[in-house]
C-alpha cells in the first residue's frame, strides 16, 4: 500500500480486501484515529450510564465523521479482491 497517490497524500490506505479503509499510513491518520478513540472512550465512560439517547447520538457523530474523514483523506473507497 502506497501512501502517495497522484500528487495527493494518503493518510488511510484502501483495504487489500473488501470496501472500505484500513489502518493509517501516516502520522496525521494516527493522530486522527487516536482521537477518535479518545472522544469514544469519553463518551463511554461519561454518558452511556446516565444519558444512553446521547451517547448514541455522540457515536453516530464520531463514526461519521471518522468516515468523513476517511473519505476525504484516504483512498478511493471500491471493492477489492486482492491485488489490484
Amino acid at each position: 500500500m502506497n501512501c502517495e497517490q497522484k500528487k495527493k497524500k494518503i493518510w488511510f490506505p484502501a483495504k487489500r480486501y473488501g470496501w472500505g479503509w484500513g489502518l493509517p499510513c501516516t502520522s496525521e491518520g494516527w493522530v486522527v484515529l487516536a482521537v477518535w478513540i479518545l472522544l469514544m472512550s469519553l463518551s463511554v465512560w461519561g454518558l452511556l450510564p446516565r444519558h444512553p439517547w446521547l451517547f448514541q447520538g455522540v457515536v453516530w457523530t464520531l463514526a461519521g465523521a471518522l468516515i468523513a474523514v476517511c473519505w476525504w483523506k484516504g483512498e478511493k473507497p471500491r471493492w477489492r479482491w486482492g491485488k489490484d
